[in-house]
């Protein structure tokens, strides 16, 4: 390929090169004595360029002359028409070439042809009507613009040339007839305020709001009713202008553009003076407009009470202000329960109660997605404030009722559950004097999520009843669900023993020591045993003691054992001279105490 007959078209990279002239070695590297600028290499060009050549100007002296100049440009024209009959521009100098020669019927001609070709082209239409103007024929203008607005009715461009013909004509009637063709046409908001202040010019005000009636008909938006209210303020009609807002706000109350509506309305009225009227525009706008749609308002509002406002109505717009933020971070993060919190107790702080229940509905909606209880440990204090709250400032215990109940009824027992909220829920009961339900509440509480806590209080409450009866089956049912648990067996011993029942408080030891698992033995052995020696059961006592170094040979065990013994040494002097007791019993106590303490002696 690289070979190939350069004849045939065929070129190499080689052949495609360009070749530059190899580089000479400067040999006098000595500056020149005269040094040549730009500024002198560009002057010596132009002063060496040679003259342009131009053809000789042609004067025409006959009209044999001019007649063929002109038929030598037309052929030229309607050859170039017939290469590109689609350019526009060729249409427009060739019909300006016509019209320059005075040759008024041959310019028409060409443009109408032209239009033949591309009607749609307002440009041509335009150059059209020019060109009838400038020379003066205005009826055939008006056929031109009459033509030209029914082809192309939603070109702006040309109602407003043809209207502005007719106004500098003085011919206001035909402009505005040629104004309500336009309007029949349902043109933008442009279109009728530019026929608006066409006879505002006039001083015709009737008519003016004629037009703005019929303008918001046509145009149903805030905008329109705001400039319909300015065009009455202008005028000086107040009353006229309250009613226009009046009636946009029924229309407009729930539109997304109604936050631009109220702010109009109440800036209105303060320009009035009427600032009560204005601060009532405003309350009503933030309580009808969604918070996100809200800014503007919120600012305004701020803006206004500060100006006119006394401290309680400055504090009321801040906390709209600050109200708006939090429905926006809880629209962001719907899950964000600090937030929550810090928004229901700026409505608390108001004391609106319809809209701090509001809050609280919304917060308690948005339950948490996992059915984990580290997700709901926050959760649940959004239910637990609100049951406070229905119950201390509300005062309606009924919806406190419906709150406890609603809570209890979402939470996934059978995975985690809440004692506080069970506990919460019996005590407002008991609160009311009923215990009947707060019992029922309770003993659900026992069937479907037993814990610790709701057997304490379950187990207090009827103590200060005096149900001992109840508290013997709440510790029955307590040991049943948790045999390991000494702190159940302990009370459950304590209150026997607070009774007087020595015998059953003895038996629930027994059954207490006798179980295969125990979460703290020590605490119950030591419970069984003090319960022993305050009974001056020395010898049961002692008898446990050695039960328990069956079990155990604990250093602490044989320390305690020894104590004892010594006490029981004390008790037995105490008593001799009452009992003329044998001096062999006293000495077979202090070899006991002895053997305590060679056991000892011999566990260190």
């Amino acid at each position: 390929m690289a070979e190939s007959d350069r004849t045939l078209g065929y070129l190499t990279r080689r052949d495609t090169e360009v070749k530059l002239p190899r580089p000479t070695r400067v040999k006098n590297k000595t500056p020149a004595p005269i040094q040549i600028t730009a500024e002198q290499i560009l002057r010596e060009a132009r002063e060496r360029q040679e003259a342009e050549i131009r053809p000789p100007k042609q004067k025409i002296t006959d009209p044999s002359e001019l007649g063929d100049y002109r038929l030598r440009k037309r052929k030229e024209f309607e050859d170039l028409i017939r290469r590109v009959r689609w350019n526009v521009s060729v249409w427009v100098k060739y019909a300006q070439w016509e019209e320059s020669q005075k040759d008024f019927n041959r310019a028409r001609s060409v443009w109408e042809r032209a239009l033949e070709v591309d009607y749609r082209n307002h440009t041509l239409w335009l150059k059209y009507v020019d060109m009838e103007m400038k020379n003066k024929f205005i009826n055939h203008a008006r056929n031109v613009w009459d033509r030209a607005v029914s082809l192309l009715p939603r070109v702006d461009q040309l109602w407003y040339k043809y209207i502005h013909m007719e106004e500098k004509l003085g011919n206001v009637a035909g402009a505005r007839q040629i104004f309500e063709r336009w309007m029949s046409w349902v043109p933008d908001q442009q279109g009728w305020l530019s026929y608006i202040k066409f006879e505002l010019r006039y001083n015709e005000i009737e008519r003016g709001r004629g037009i703005y009636e019929r303008f918001v008909q046509c145009h149903p938006k805030v905008s329109a009713w705001i400039k319909y209210a300015k065009f009455e303020m202008k005028n000086g009609e107040v009353a006229r202008a309250r009613h226009v807002y009046e009636r946009a706000v029924e229309k407009f109350a729930d539109d997304d553009e109604a936050e631009m509506l109220f702010v109009a309305f109440a800036e209105f009225e303060e320009r009035c003076k009427e600032t009560e009227r204005a601060r009532c525009i405003y309350k009503f706008a933030l309580d009808h407009i969604p918070k996100g749609r809200a800014e503007d308002l919120y600012r305004k509002f701020v803006a206004f009470e500060k100006q006119y406002g006394d401290r309680e109505g400055i504090e009321d717009a801040i906390v709209g202000k600050r109200r708006f933020q939090y429905e926006d971070e809880v629209k962001k993060n719907p899950l964000n329960y600090d937030t929550w919190f810090d928004y229901i107790r700026l409505e608390e702080s108001v004391g609106n109660k319809e809209r701090v229940r509001e809050v609280y509905e919304r917060a308690i909606a948005n339950v948490p997605p996992a059915e984990e209880k580290r997700y709901w440990q926050r959760y649940i204090y959004l239910w637990i404030n609100y049951a406070l709250y229905e119950e201390l400032d509300a005062e309606d215990m009924e919806r406190t009722r419906d709150v406890y109940r609603e809570c209890l009824k979402l939470i996934p027992h059978q995975k985690f559950s809440f004692a506080k909220i069970w506990l919460l829920a019996a005590q407002f009961e008991i609160r009311q004097m009923s215990l009947t339900g707060a019992r029922q509440i309770l003993g659900n509480a026992i069937g479907r999520a037993p814990k610790d806590k709701i057997f304490k209080k379950y187990i207090e409450i009827e103590l200060q009843l005096g149900n001992i009866d109840r508290c013997r089956k709440l510790y029955e049912k307590y040991l049943e669900w948790s045999p390991e648990n000494c702190y159940a067996w302990s009370k459950y011993a304590e209150l026997e023993i607070s009774l007087g029942e020595t015998d059953r408080a003895r038996a629930i030891f027994e059954l207490a020591i006798a179980q295969p698992a125990l979460d703290m033995p020590e605490l119950l052995w030591k419970a069984y045993i003090d319960f022993e020696i305050s009974e001056g059961e020395f010898q049961r006592t002692r008898e446990l003691y050695e039960r328990l170094l069956d079990r155990t040979k604990h250093l602490k065990v044989w320390i305690s054992y020894a104590k004892f013994e010594a006490t029981a040494i004390d008790a037995l002097n105490s008593d001799l001279q009452e009992e003329q007791l044998q001096s062999q019993l006293l000495e077979q106590k202090r070899e006991c105490v002895q053997h305590a303490r060679s056991e000892c002696l011999i566990e260190i």
